[in-house]
């Protein structure tokens, strides 16, 4: 990997941004719009701890802790030193303080848009409640209070929502609590609750996400385990938990966006409504979703998410062999992630998108790695760095490595946006390995998820094709040519990966044999 390379993967871990300010935690300055913002050691210790807590309350006592570590202090001192850092922030866009004071409980950090004037246009916030106990054992308060700790951690590695401080939700311990009340009370627009159970050495855990605004359920589930195993017990389900919310809490704001405000071109709608175009897997839709993310670009071009959704629509396009949108897709891919790199912050959605644009697009094999791999260490549970690390280690890594990962992918959330994806990616996989029966199964889970995309239909022909069974690899071969009607080998070749080409070799094979025209 080179310097260059190396410095931005640092940079994008130590930087976090709010409005027009960017706050470089390895040099401890602050910067409204480029420029710096005078600040004392404390006002940059308080900042940095609303910052963390991802616009989630963070009470007096945490603040005096990370203001004066170590030293008892007056109260007075901490309303000083938030007056001070206001006075140092301004005002917000909407006219608001950026620091709001939540009464009886603390501070809160105000992540709105620099360039949108809406003022619910910032991403949702997320409160986890304390686990109700329902043993009649106050012994199992300790692993109730364990569980939820845990998922606050995980859900915290995700960008895409706030989960607000432990110290805010925990004071709303009482069963018979209104959801929708304390989701007012907490401003935030999800809730995830849930209850502990004990029954000899048998243990239920039950979660349940809700939406704060309606009290409407999004999800529930039920997990069972026994005591002899309690912590790995905990472990999965905390995985579990982090893994299955953050894409229902993607679909609800989808659909939000599309109920509430479907005209609005706020970035954070903006990108909602792109996502699920480029989702639907079709050559209009994806030229639909970029044109879109080209014109929110237009009012806010150091924008994060709309930098790494535009990258993520033409790395697709040139991906998957369809007609180009400009003259130049491939430098303007590889220029939009380099970009969304520079202004991403550590969010390891939009180092995966940017990552695979420089797989995929830009063929900086070693530089999307690196990415990747920090973008795991960031969040090991986000299915979409996942799953995009699947798909770059398949082209550049160990086969054993990428399959690994794409049955991590499906095992933790089957019903993901992208399952698809890593289903086909373990089709891709055994194909390589051989083994066309098993690349088959994974290929028609694929098929049965999402029709739209073709890979799908690379690997059912081959497979197929491979194993003699020519009917079915012709059948499956006209279901490609009719979604993709200009699909040749070379197409598909140009737009794969080529640093090693024998990953690709017996799909271009299999399809051959098929009858897929050269060029």
């Amino acid at each position: 990997m080179s310097s260059a390379a190396r410095y931005i993967v640092r940079m994008m871990q130590s930087r976090q941004t709010f409005g027009s300010f960017v706050l470089d935690s390895a040099s401890g300055v602050l910067r409204r719009n480029g420029k710096p913002v005078a600040l004392g050691g404390r006002s940059l210790a308080l900042l940095k701890a609303l910052l963390d807590a991802g616009g989630g309350i963070v009470s007096k006592l945490d603040l005096m802790e990370r203001g004066w570590p170590g030293l008892v202090v007056e109260e007075g001192n901490l309303t000083v030193q938030i007056a001070a850092l206001r006075k140092a922030l301004g005002p917000a866009p909407e006219g608001q303080e950026w620091i709001a004071t939540v009464p009886r409980m603390g501070y809160r950090l105000i992540r709105a848009s620099s360039a949108s004037n809406e003022s619910d246009s910032q991403f949702p916030v997320l409160a986890v409640l304390p686990f109700a106990n329902l043993s009649g054992d106050v012994d199992q308060d300790y692993f109730a209070d364990g569980i939820v700790d845990d998922i606050i951690t995980a859900l915290s590695r995700f960008k895409d929502f706030s989960v607000i401080a432990r110290n805010s939700a925990f004071v709303y311990r009482e069963q018979n609590r209104d959801v929708r009340q304390v989701a007012k009370e907490l401003g935030v627009r999800y809730v995830l609750e849930g209850s502990v159970r004990r029954s000899g050495n048998q243990l239920r855990i039950a979660a349940q996400l809700i939406d704060g605004g309606s009290g409407a359920h999004l999800w529930a589930k039920k997990f069972d385990g026994t005591l002899d195993d309690v912590f790995n017990f905990q472990d999965r389900i905390t995985e579990k938990v982090a893994t299955v919310v953050e894409p229902h809490i993607r679909m609800a704001e989808i659909e939000r966006s599309r109920r509430e405000r479907p005209g609005s071109m706020a970035a954070y709608d903006a990108y909602l409504r792109a996502l699920s175009k480029i989702l639907a897997e079709t050559v209009s839709e994806n030229a639909l979703a970029y044109a879109m993310l080209t014109e929110a670009l237009a009012l806010e071009p150091d924008n994060a998410h709309l930098l790494a959704h535009a990258a993520w629509a033409l790395e697709h396009r040139v991906t998957m062999g369809w007609p180009a949108i400009g003259a130049n897709d491939r430098e303007k891919c590889f220029e939009l992630a380099r970009r969304g790199l520079e202004k991403a912050a550590g969010d390891p959605t939009v180092m995966a998108h940017c990552a695979m644009a420089l797989v995929q697009v830009a063929r900086e094999y070693d530089w999307g790695m690196a990415v990747l791999s920090a973008a795991l260490d960031s969040n090991p549970n986000n299915m979409l760095v996942v799953t995009s690390a699947g798909v770059a280690t398949l082209h550049c890594g160990e086969v054993a490595s990428a399959l690994a990962l794409f049955q991590r992918a499906s095992r933790l959330s089957p019903r993901d946006l992208l399952a698809h994806i890593s289903q086909c990616g373990m089709a891709h996989a055994q194909i390589i390995l051989g083994n066309y029966e098993e690349a088959l199964t994974c290929a028609t889970r694929a098929l049965a998820i999402n029709p739209n995309f073709d890979p799908i239909y690379w690997m059912l022909t081959a497979a197929n094709a491979h194993l003699g069974r020519m009917a079915e690899a012709h059948h499956y071969l006209g279901e490609l040519v009719r979604i993709a009607p200009d699909v040749t080998i070379a197409s598909i070749k140009s737009g794969q990966p080529a640093k090693d080409p024998s990953r690709l070799a017996a799909i271009v094979e299999g399809l051959q044999l098929a009858g897929l025209p050269e060029d």
